[in-house]
């Protein structure tokens, strides 16, 4: 006596999408995702740190550098 569960989950185009396991391309490009998430929210994490530690104004009599040197220049 066979069961008509069984007969039902062979007929089945594949089962219920939470019972599957992902193949290797789908867990590949998951994990190509959460390395571009990773750097994008490392990227505006630094952004974020340097706005906010940058001075944005000079005390008086203090040089400046130019943009392709670090000796001062008047």
């Amino acid at each position: 006596m066979r069961s008509s569960f069984a007969t039902r989950a062979r007929v089945s185009l594949g089962g219920l999408p939470l019972a599957r396991t992902p193949n290797h391309r789908q867990q590949a490009a998951r994990r190509r995702w959460m390395v571009a998430g990773g750097m994008l929210a490392l990227a505006l994490a630094s952004g974020a740190i340097g706005a906010l530690t940058t001075g944005r104004t000079h005390p008086q009599g203090s040089v400046e550098t130019g943009p392709f040197s670090y000796f001062p220049y008047q």
